[in-house]
């Protein structure tokens, strides 16, 4: 299993955060010239580059026929924000995004990010009822002790991570729950550290 999006270079994140924010300002896109002159790009085929690899790498796509026909994925206004995919565990435990969440960039601590509804348990050691939606970071290594999201078969689970001898260790969220501890032939993964979690207004129905 992979993130659904690729971590970005340094120069790519600029671009990504210029991209968001021009769109947030002016209502429609810059053009591949104006991104040149803003970042003092000699070449405006480095920046069709650039807007090819944040395609590739999950975060933009172009429309043909359009001069300024690059749509940032999950884009729903406001500079100094960012896009970030909501994912759910489809068959073979790949993901797939369902949606995206506009989230204040500072709270982001990579572009990679991304959110997975926790949706079997509550760990009210980490703050997480069931359908919150977990941030999780990818690129990051899972520190010891440190809370992390992991997928254990087809269910998305936040605990501690512990490491015992060579043998991780999933600690129980709540009294009560059991330790789970992971074989080298046992069906998880751990997905990256937690780093936030989102909880959305429930709706009162009478």
């Amino acid at each position: 299993m992979t993130a659904p999006r690729e971590a970005l270079t340094p120069v790519e994140r600029k671009v990504y955060h210029f991209l968001i924010d021009y769109l947030a300002e002016h209502t429609f896109q810059p053009s591949v010239r104006e991104v040149a002159r803003h970042f003092r790009i000699p070449s405006t085929k480095t920046v069709t580059d650039l807007f090819a690899s944040l395609e590739r790498k999950g975060y933009v796509r172009r429309a043909a026929g359009r001069s300024r026909g690059l749509v940032i994925e999950g884009f729903a206004g406001g500079s100094l924000t960012q896009p970030v995919p909501v994912v759910r565990l489809d068959v073979g435990t790949a993901l797939v995004t369902e949606m995206h969440v506009t989230i204040d960039r500072a709270l982001l601590p990579a572009d990679d990010c991304f959110l997975v509804r926790a949706v079997i348990e509550d760990a009210p050691v980490h703050a997480v009822k069931q359908g919150d939606l977990l941030l999780v970071h990818p690129g990051a290594r899972a520190a010891e002790q440190a809370a992390v999201v992991a997928r254990g078969g087809g269910a998305v689970l936040a605990r501690t991570l512990e490491r015992r001898g060579a043998q991780l260790v999933l600690r129980a969220p709540r009294p009560g729950a059991d330790d789970i501890e992971l074989g080298a032939s046992d069906d998880f993964e751990i997905l990256g550290p937690l780093v936030g979690v989102l909880r959305l207004p429930t709706v009162q129905r009478d």
